[in-house]
């Protein structure tokens, strides 16, 4: 079968044949119909080799949908054919926070060994892909696989981050959301769906802050050296009650700590590397900050019936196999409007 893997340390991904799996017990195979890209693999496949953990060949696919094809021994409640979604962030299904549906928030995955699919595990950029637990699908019933498959990463993460500050998000307050790439453009449409907040969105980019307008943004700003004033005289100086950096590098997390309001939550939801120091004389008076992780099970039922009501959905740009390599690149570079899906 094709599948899109990273295979050499600094080399980038690469579409190749590899033998098609099959489940062992307990497992569920899916035929997939659609992966979504991200810029964590770009973050994994940037490693260097001293620092690089996930295995080689991987794999790549975090965000993946499908339809049940084969089952393996003793699995009962999953459906030969039906539709359903990944849940990624995979834990031991058996301490305190995997009882609740946080399996992102496992302390034992790393030391048994379980690692998310495409970050770690065979992800789903491939004709079929081994899902390790039934508990680990949700269905999808009518909703469209390709549109909807960046909502298990590009949807659920935002949406975890946003309900996690949702007692920040009262009527007549203000959520900046800095980013508005694949995840921040999620991120404005939860932010509508869910409160009542005035919404400001903050990229580099035109075309990124068009589209922050389209999903429904309030006010958009350009991120450059004016950008913290500009949000000041948005929020009558008082600055915002929520901030979203998507982003994560050092100049937006800057940015995050000049806009935060006292009181205010500040999410660090990006991995771009940077570091924002908390205490009295850096950060806010009150202000709690915080780097979420993906989101749990229920949260992407959840993500999925706002996308099923209409009210949240991913601009996608489609591409197959063979236009993969592409497509990454695209994305490495910025280029990408939404999120961009592998559809075999």
């Amino acid at each position: 079968m094709k599948a899109v893997q990273y295979r050499e340390i600094g080399k980038g991904p690469e579409v190749v044949e590899i033998e098609e799996p099959h489940p062992g017990p307990g497992q569920v195979r899916l035929k997939v119909t659609a992966a979504g890209l991200c810029h964590s693999d770009w973050f994994v496949m940037d490693l260097p080799e001293e620092q690089y953990t996930y295995g080689l060949p991987l794999t790549l696919g975090h965000e993946g949908a499908g339809v049940v094809d084969e089952l393996g021994e003793g699995v009962e409640g999953v459906e030969i054919g039906a539709p359903y979604a990944i849940y990624g962030p995979w834990g031991c299904g058996q301490c305190h926070a995997c009882a609740k549906g946080a399996e992102n928030y496992c302390p034992h995955a790393a030391e048994m060994g379980i690692t998310p699919p495409g970050l770690g595990s065979p992800g789903a950029m491939a004709e079929y892909v081994i899902v390790d637990d039934p508990r680990h699908l949700v269905p999808l019933g009518d909703l469209d696989p390709v549109e909807t498959v960046s909502l298990t990463d590009a949807g659920l993460t935002p949406y975890h981050a946003i309900v996690s500050a949702k007692e920040k998000l009262y009527p007549g307050a203000t959520a900046v959301v800095i980013g508005v790439g694949g995840l921040g453009h999620v991120g404005v449409q939860i932010l509508r769906a869910i409160s009542q907040v005035t919404v400001i969105a903050v990229d580099l980019g035109e075309d990124k802050l068009a589209l922050a307008r389209e999903v429904g943004a309030h006010h958009t700003v350009t991120s450059d050296e004016h950008a913290a004033e500009r949000i000041r005289e948005l929020t009558n100086g008082l600055g915002a009650a929520a901030v979203f950096d998507f982003v994560g590098v050092q100049p937006t997390i800057d940015l995050a700590r000049e806009v935060a309001a006292i009181d205010s939550f500040i999410h660090i939801v990006g991995i771009g590397g940077g570091i924002l120091p908390a205490g009295f004389f850096s950060t806010p008076m009150g202000a709690a900050v915080r780097a979420p992780y993906w989101g749990t099970r229920s949260e992407l039922i959840e993500v999925l019936d706002l996308a099923r009501s209409g009210a949240v959905g991913v601009h996608v740009e489609r591409y197959g196999f063979d236009s993969a390599v592409e497509a990454y690149q695209r994305l490495h570079h910025g280029e990408v409007r939404g999120r961009a899906v592998i559809v075999p």
